[in-house]
């Protein structure tokens, strides 16, 4: 399968900007193949405004972000591979995701899938599935 990050940082851009909050990237600058001025990065990381009012040209693909910002005044074309991006969130309260640097590459993560055990119901079994016992908990699943 393909990474799901793609479509996660879409959706959450148009999330928030559908929300009138000011989408925020938090970059890993020093990622092979990500193109943003080193001026502005710190401890390795940059934080971009991706702001329809703030960037230009902005295309959010499956393997790479680009668009055009300004710098101290000067337009520059910024170029960040998907993996680089470690969150996107609203500037003004912060919600959004967080990534992690590392992605687990795409075939161990099918092999995973492959092993887990799978349960199929058998197609004359008329009774419900048990309901689990205890209080509801969130898994977040990478």
């Amino acid at each position: 399968m393909n990474s799901s990050r793609p479509y996660l940082l879409r959706a959450l851009y148009e999330w928030i900007v559908d929300n009138d909050c000011t989408p925020h990237l938090l970059v890993a600058s020093d990622y092979p193949g990500t193109r943003v001025p080193a001026g502005y990065a710190k401890d390795g990381q940059i934080v971009l405004n991706i702001s329809p009012s703030a960037v230009r040209h902005l295309q959010m693909g499956n393997d790479l972000l680009s668009f055009e910002g300004r710098f101290g005044g000067v337009a520059q074309v910024l170029r960040v591979p998907v993996p680089a991006v470690l969150a996107l969130y609203a500037r003004e309260n912060g919600q959004g995701m967080f990534f992690d640097l590392d992605e687990q590459d795409d075939e161990e993560a099918q092999a995973a899938a492959d092993a887990a055990p799978s349960i199929s119901p058998d197609p004359d079994d008329d009774t419900p599935p048990p309901r689990p016992s205890g209080r509801p908990s969130l898994k977040v699943v990478k």
